[in-house]
């Protein structure tokens, strides 16, 4: 695999976590939290691969299928809660109601990597450098990742209350195609 391809498939399997960061970021979230949401993704876009390269098919298929259930009704709830908030009036969600709780986030981060674990049985068919592969892919998500939470905390900032309303609409979107 050369090195514009490995960039491309790192760039691909990172959309996810930075349209799913961009709705999150509109809510306001604090630079700690940057750091930790995007770091838990860059940990989840090196393990899945690792895992699905382990794996076998029939493992991650069973649970690829029931984190991306999961982690859909998690976008949907929030975004549906984002948008309640919005339309009351109370714009001002908290980053923290907007990341849940720890097990949240790492179901979230999992939902987002799904993808990642799929890759990884297709790595292993491959002659790659997986130490290389998946470090590479860990990296651009969790870049992915902390651009999408600052670039989302600043349209959000510059939207008010209408951001929160927009977020919401963005991460019920990423839920429902989780679903599909």
């Amino acid at each position: 695999m050369t090195v514009i391809t490995l960039l491309i498939l790192a760039v691909a399997l990172g959309t996810d976590a930075f349209s799913m960061c961009l709705g999150l970021g509109m809510t306001g979230v604090r630079r700690r939290q940057i750091l930790i949401v995007s770091f838990t993704v860059l940990a989840f876009h090196v393990i899945m691969p690792l895992v699905g390269w382990f794996a076998g098919e029939i493992v991650g298929s069973l649970l690829g299928k029931a984190a991306s259930i999961a982690g859909a009704l998690v976008l949907i709830y929030l975004g549906v809660r984002m948008l309640y908030s919005a339309w009351k009036g109370g714009g001002d969600l908290s980053s923290q109601d907007a990341l849940v709780t720890t097990g949240g986030m790492l179901l979230l981060a999992a939902s987002v990597s799904m993808d990642a674990l799929s890759v990884g049985f297709s790595l292993g068919t491959q002659s790659v450098d997986l130490p290389l592969t998946v470090s590479v892919i860990g990296v651009v998500a969790g870049v992915m990742t902390a651009a999408g939470l600052i670039f989302g905390r600043y349209v959000g900032s510059r939207m008010g209350e209408r951001a929160v309303g927009v977020g919401g609409v963005l991460l019920v979107g990423i839920g429902v195609k989780l679903f599909f």
